[in-house]
């Protein structure tokens, strides 16, 4: 540290996007801060377990990240390739791919990887630094309040604040009321998540549980409610598994079934119900066999910025709705943010105006299909394992349902599909649903292509946006199991 109190830039919170973002501002010529609550070794930790998450990232985000960071990764940090995602139905006869190739992370290094590129770039790094909250004057943030490792009270001012603090932030929940920056997020947009890091021996062969060349989805009413379990390889015959769940699918399928059921109870039955491990040993390297955290699984903040204030990261709900993969958005983000605030900065308005190109740019570049593919979450959320079994079979193609989960919309009609839905009301009230689904997702994708260029015309388009996806999650309540 410098002993600097004044930055173009600070940085709240190390993790992906935080780190990106930092090393693009001061790539741009900003004097940057980034602060972080995690000691050094532990950077970018995301919960006192470790640094939980399923790791998977698409191999075209880290393509993206190394032409603006001009830099190469692999291993340690790129642990394993994979040759795509397979999601299973319920019964575990019908899968379906989606993403293309990409990786499984060794996460610890790949974090103390960009916290090394930062710092290149010669920004000021503060570790062991809790932040509680925004400093805001005259309707801008204009800095951050918080303890430094000592528990002093210290406040750090700057021209922009980049909130990466995840979906909790204590930024965004302290920002002064504003139409573009919503401060909550609502708790059935929350999926709650958790996973085990182990090494094991292969009792058998069965790729409906564990595949060496694919990451594994099995969707499952019953193991997994309103979310779904996962068997990610690693190298080594190490394994990621781990579940996430949407607490109100959860509470409808513990009452159906008189249970009690918690989301340790059901990672820990989950990991019994895959029958072809054994010897599995939690893999304690840097402490990060195991955690539990949360994930939105909502589109993308309708707008990402504020005057003085930019999110990047989970603390913009950039997770993909679909998959709940926060890696690949949030790199995408950092480097984005960074390099709008950098420009921001030297062009002298950081108003809402000033940053509103960061909004455009992260639509064209991932966020345009979010909403879109938010519907699709909520549909398959209301569909029961005997729903999804038929439907998975029936209702879609392979590349239907590929394109689908990537945001892209195939052309579904009743007349087309009629010879394999005639098997009872419920498969054919389902497919009108999907039918349904798609047309929404079709109107919120060019709702999003027409992003509006500036603030003044916001306010229409995040009132339509929000109209279509309540409207959709009244028509869709989750299933009962």
């Amino acid at each position: 540290m410098s002993g600097k109190t004044d930055y173009d830039v600070i940085i709240a919170g190390a993790g992906l996007a935080g780190m990106t973002s930092a090393a693009m501002a001061a790539k741009g010529g900003a004097s940057v801060l980034l602060v972080d609550r995690n000691d050094e070794i532990n950077v970018g930790k995301k919960t006192v377990w470790g640094w939980s998450c399923g790791d998977a990232v698409a191999a075209s985000h880290i393509a993206f990240l190394e032409k603006h960071l001009n830099t190469k990764f692999d291993k340690p940090e790129l642990d394993l390739k994979v040759d795509g995602v397979l999601a299973l139905s319920p019964d575990l006869q019908a899968k379906y791919p989606f993403d293309g190739d990409g990786y499984s992370l060794d996460r610890p290094s790949f974090e103390r990887k960009l916290l090394k590129l930062a710092k290149g770039y010669k920004i000021d790094y503060m570790h062991n630094f809790d932040v509680s909250g925004p400093v805001v004057e005259d309707g801008f943030v204009c800095g951050i309040n918080g303890k430094d490792m000592d528990g002093k009270q210290v406040t750090f001012r700057s021209k922009i604040v980049i909130d990466a603090l995840g979906v909790s932030t204590v930024i965004r929940r302290n920002l002064p009321e504003n139409p573009f920056v919503d401060r909550s997020v609502d708790i059935d947009d929350i999926e709650s998540t958790g996973r085990y890091i182990y090494s094991f021996e292969l009792e058998r062969e069965d790729e409906k549980y564990y595949d060496p060349k694919y990451a594994l989805i099995h969707l499952n009413n019953d193991l997994a409610p309103g979310g779904y379990g996962w068997v990610f390889p690693k190298s080594g015959n190490r394994v990621n598994i781990g579940l996430g769940v949407q607490k109100r699918s959860l509470d409808i399928r513990n009452k159906k079934f008189g249970k009690n059921d918690n989301l340790q109870k059901l990672i820990d039955d989950y990991v019994k119900w895959i029958p072809i491990f054994k010897n599995l040993k939690l893999d304690e390297k840097d402490n990060n066999g195991k955690g539990i955290w949360s994930v939105p699984v909502r589109r993308q903040m309708e707008s990402l910025v504020f005057n003085g204030y930019m999110g990047a990261g989970d603390s913009m709900t950039m997770p993909n709705p679909i998959s709940a993969g926060g890696i690949g958005p949030a790199l995408i983000a950092g480097i984005l943010a960074g390099n709008v605030a950098a420009k921001a900065v030297h062009g002298g308005d950081v108003s809402v105006s000033g940053l509103w190109k960061y909004n455009l740019d992260f639509n064209v570049e991932y966020g345009s299909k979010m909403a879109g593919m938010e519907a699709f979450r909520i549909y398959l959320q209301s569909l029961s394992n005997e729903i999804l079994n038929y439907g998975m079979k029936n209702f879609l193609t392979r590349k239907e349902a590929s394109d689908l989960t990537v945001g892209l919309i195939p052309e579904l009609s009743i007349a087309d599909k009629a010879k394999l839905i005639l098997k009872g009301m419920k498969n054919i009230t389902a497919f009108s649903n999907l039918v349904f689904t798609v047309k929404k997702m079709k109107e919120l994708n060019e709702v999003y292509m027409n992003y509006p260029k500036s603030a003044k015309d916001f306010a229409p388009f995040k009132t339509r946006v929000v109209h279509e996806i309540e409207s959709i999650k009244e028509r869709f309540p989750p299933a009962s199991a």
